[in-house]
């Protein structure tokens, strides 16, 4: 049988999943997000999904919002089997829920119920997470909270940024679901609830929250910068402006030597690199970005950063 589907995306990670969908299945058509004002220019920039679809020459919606009546008629419309949502950026309401016979199923990329909300890729590695992966969970009315139907972990490296895990968890998000989505309209799979006790829970992050403060432990700080890395970001200040610190690393207090006793946000010089100290360690600014100039390494910063550790 050749079930019809709806598909629900707007960012990069939704990629992978909708092309493996279309290569596969019967995608009726694409609901994401409108075009907005994006990057410095202000440009009105189209979401990557809808650019995919187009490519694949799909029907697109962009609905600010799903309460629309014109909206909810264009979906039944469609007369899918069931509706496939993957960082799509909106809520879906009970009459989106049940408007498909087999529900609506979500590709999250985390491993539930750890890590439910809007960053749960920031989150796992903010947190230390030795590892994370993706749940695809049949949708209810709570923010991820529905049962789940199949999951698949992966590694964190020390090296990995939100940006590097993304593309990671992207690409296992859409195998897993092509494998996954035969069984469950076959009615082979066994859904499993959600242990509430294990929940976890990672909010909307802002671009205020990447502000280093320095009363932090530096190896939080590391990964605050891993985490954050390429959105929203994390920065300081620096001879009252915007410094961008795009990759850093931490060197603990029993390594410290000179530096040791030094105020916490104290600008230190090491092995030619900047260095700010924290209240436990250093943190080593090897990639960094000043207001208004193109990204750089932290030691080509320094050959114009005077006064750096005045």
């Amino acid at each position: 049988m050749n079930f019809r589907i709806i598909f629900m995306g707007s960012p990069e990670f939704a990629i992978p999943i909708l092309g493996a969908l279309a290569n596969q299945f019967q995608v009726q058509g694409v609901v994401t997000q409108p075009d907005r004002p994006s990057g410095r220019g202000r440009a009105v920039t189209s979401p990557p999904i809808k650019v995919l679809a187009e490519t694949l020459d799909l029907p697109v919606i962009q609905p600010p919002n799903l309460r629309d009546p014109q909206t909810i008629q264009k979906l039944r419309n469609w007369n899918a089997d069931v509706i496939v949502v993957a960082a799509f950026g909106q809520i879906l309401r009970e009459d989106v829920l049940n408007l498909p016979p087999y529900g609506c199923i979500n590709v999250h990329a985390s491993l539930l119920p750890r890590w439910r909300g809007a960053a749960p890729i920031q989150a796992a590695i903010l947190k230390g997470d030795q590892q994370t992966g993706v749940t695809i969970m049949k949708m209810d009315s709570g923010i991820d909270t529905g049962p789940i139907i199949n999951q698949r972990a992966i590694p964190i490296s020390t090296e990995d940024t939100a940006g590097s895990l993304e593309v990671k968890l992207a690409q296992l998000g859409a195998e897993l679901l092509v494998k996954t989505l035969p069984k469950y309209l076959h009615g082979e799979i066994h859904l499993q609830p959600q242990d509430e006790k294990e929940s976890t829970y990672a909010p909307l992050l802002k671009k205020g929250d990447g502000e280093l403060i320095f009363i932090t432990p530096a190896r939080d700080l590391a990964k605050k910068v891993r985490a954050f890395n390429p959105w929203p970001g994390t920065f300081m200040n620096w001879q009252g402006r915007m410094l961008k610190v795009h990759r850093a690393y931490a060197i603990p207090s029993s390594q410290q030597t000179s530096q040791s006793n030094l105020k916490p946000g104290t600008k230190i010089i090491h092995e030619g690199f900047p260095g700010v100290v924290t209240v436990d360690g250093i943190l080593i600014l090897t990639e960094v970005q000043p207001e208004g100039k193109k990204l750089m390494k932290g030691s080509d910063f320094l050959r114009g950063a005077r006064g750096w550790e005045a």
